[in-house]
């Protein structure tokens, strides 16, 4: 038996399609037809056959003409020639009694997809457009918009357009979609579909004919138009009130979507939409479908942004489930994050401390990170349950916990005292280049409090020659040089020991370079160096959780029933390396004028630093504009 795919399967279903006794027995011959649509679908070529298939669409048999159709319309392209000898059947078609048939014809037609077959297409979708059985006039209708891609909109007859208009009050509501459709294709030079006022509340009144998808529709192209009063305005909401709680997730936000459009100007009546759409919303996030789920608990964290309290008293509904994929229990977490206040933090923390022991090293670092967050506000509960985390000793859960606390002190510097309690040990468990950067931080900014801080800093110099991490290295220098400004009898040797290697035996610019600007600066003196090094140790003004001030709606109203919600509807938990806490805020002003004499001190200069190890001395390089010239000069001009 031949080969499936091969020449001599080939060859036998060409023999067959050429036999007379085959051709005269229907059966026989429709199926040797799917046998050749099947070997098509399984990635054969069998573009051979195509003189062949031409003549097997002439048949009254509807099967054979479908499976017929298919292989010619994904051919036609690699048979031009040939494909003009299926328009004559085609077009015979199209005036077949049968609807079906004369749908499948016009359908066949647009799909060919020649441009050398447009005249002959033109008049057969002209009449299907008045066609008498509304699944004819879907299909031409459709089929205006195919045909225009294949010549320019400005030889497209402007009657045609006027026909589809007409067909927007057709009383099948597929036909009226579809018009839509078609005319955004048509028309997508010119900005699309024109909407106005008949137009606009004749749409509005046939809603609720169209299917889910229709709708959608009918409310996205909506969007354009503008009421021109405020008694108009409140008419048009009143239409669109039923389906602001629908059941199905896609009408209930493109609705939404659309009452945050025409009201941007009236913020009471979107608060009250928002309200209204608690109920779909809520059963939207707890859909059987994974992606359904994750949409809308995206949308969820958008108004959040604005009615932190909308969802208060519904937080159980978005407590994670033990089978549910990662990604939707990190987003749920996030939401929960959002949702806590003075009564349910205790069960808030509680679930989330159960969620710190996942399986899944992503949805534990989530957890915890979530914890930190939630620790802003409640500082004293959150310290707990992180401090107890640590005595798990597990290497991803205490790299997660120390990232955590790093950033909770760099925004509640009160913490301080509590953190440094609990790091103790904690870096016999750690291997991991983040965790191991946010102890060197905290051991640098903190260590004067650490009883084993300089201990802890010599493992890391001692092993140093074999560490292959930019980043720890570039921490380690800036951690032995900041204790060494609050301790310098236990870490004078040590960094002198670090210094050495990192500027004569380091192959990497970035660490050397580092380092001979710290080698320089302890040259000008140590007050010039704390001046330098010893900045801010917090950052209280990025605020807490609760009571924090509400954004408009405006702000992410264009977003919303978009793509744009999935990445914008909340700041991500990220567990990966920032770096140091001053160096991650935001990137620095493109438009700084920096002064144009080194006597000015630019202390606003430090807004923002990018996190690029590369760009990581850009920090002290501004730093220095504060120091005084003499000390400026003999720092650039020291050798080493």
């Amino acid at each position: 038996m031949p080969y499936l795919g091969g020449k001599e399967a080939v060859k036998e279903l060409r023999r067959a399609l050429s036999n007379p006794n085959i051709q005269a027995d229907p059966l026989r011959y429709r199926n040797t037809v799917l046998r050749v649509i099947r070997m098509m679908s399984q990635g054969a070529d069998v573009s051979s056959l195509f003189s062949e298939m031409v003549k097997a669409c002439a048949t009254v048999d509807v099967v054979q003409k479908k499976l017929v159709y298919i292989f010619l319309c994904s051919y036609a392209t690699l048979n031009p020639e040939l494909s003009l000898l299926v328009v004559n059947t085609l077009r015979k078609d199209c005036q077949d009694p049968n609807p079906m048939v004369r749908s499948l014809a016009l359908r066949s037609m647009t799909n060919l997809r020649l441009p050398s077959l447009v005249e002959y297409v033109e008049q057969p979708l002209t009449a299907g457009l008045r066609d008498r059985a509304a699944c004819v006039r879907r299909v031409a209708v459709l089929g205006w918009a195919k045909l225009s891609n294949l010549q320019p909109a400005a030889d497209l007859d402007a009657a045609v357009v006027n026909e589809l208009y007409s067909l927007l009050r057709d009383p099948d509501p597929v036909v009226v979609v579809n018009c839509l459709r078609a005319l955004e294709e048509i028309l997508k030079e010119e900005g699309g579909v024109v909407i106005n006022k008949p137009i606009t509340h004749h749409l509005l009144k046939r809603l609720k004919d169209c299917d889910v998808w229709g709708q959608c529709e009918v409310l996205r192209v909506l969007q354009r138009y503008r009421p021109q009063s405020d008694d108009e305005l409140f008419d048009i909401l009143s239409l669109l009130d039923p389906s602001l709680v629908s059941p199905h997730p896609p009408v209930m936000a493109a609705t939404l979507s659309l009452f945050l459009s025409l009201c941007s100007d009236l913020p009471a009546v979107s608060l009250a939409a928002l309200e209204r759409v608690r109920g779909p919303l809520l059963s939207a996030c707890g859909s059987s479908s994974r992606e359904m789920r994750f949409a809308a608990l995206c949308h969820v964290q958008l108004l959040l942004r604005s009615v932190p309290g909308l969802l208060g008293e519904h937080y159980k509904r978005f407590f994670c489930g033990y089978a549910e994929p990662a990604f939707i229990k990190q987003r749920k977490m996030q939401v929960l994050v959002e949702l806590v206040n003075d009564d349910n933090v205790g069960m808030l923390l509680d679930e989330l401390k159960g969620y710190c022991t996942d399986v899944s090293m992503d949805t534990a670092q989530t957890a915890i990170a979530a914890i930190g967050h939630i620790g802003r506000s409640y500082s004293d509960r959150s310290l707990e349950i992180l401090t107890g985390l640590l005595t798990l000793k597990q290497e991803h859960i205490t790299s997660a916990v120390v990232q955590t606390m790093r950033d909770l002190v760099w925004v509640c510097p009160q913490c301080s005292d509590t953190v440094c309690s609990a790091l103790e040990g904690c870096e016999e468990t750690l291997q991991d280049d983040q965790g191991r950067q946010a102890l060197l931080w905290l051991l640098g900014v903190y260590g004067e409090r650490l009883t084993s801080a300089p201990y802890t800093l010599e493992v890391f110099i001692d092993g140093v020659r074999s560490e292959a991490s930019l980043g720890v290295k570039m921490e380690l220098l800036t951690a032995a040089v900041r204790l060494f400004l609050t301790r310098p009898a236990e870490m004078q040797d040590m960094l002198g020991r670090l210094l050495h290697f990192c500027i004569e035996e380091e192959r990497d610019m970035c660490v050397r370079d580092q380092a001979l600007l710290y080698y320089r600066l302890l040259h000008c003196g140590i007050e010039e160096t704390r001046k330098v090094l010893q900045g801010r140790r917090s950052d209280p003004s990025l605020g807490v959780l609760i009571g924090r001030q509400a954004e408009p709606i405006s702000q992410w109203a264009s977003s919303f029933n978009t793509m744009d919600a999935l990445k914008k509807a909340a700041v991500e938990t990220e567990t990966a390396s920032r770096g140091s806490p001053e160096h991650v805020a935001t990137k620095l002003k493109a438009d700084l004028d920096l002064p144009k004499t080194l006597d000015c001190c630019p202390d606003d200069a430090l807004d923002n630093l990018y996190t690029n190890p590369v760009l990581h001395t850009a920090v002290f390089i501004i730093h220095l504009l504060s120091l005084s010239r003499a000390a400026r000069s003999n720092l650039m001009n020291t050798p080493f």
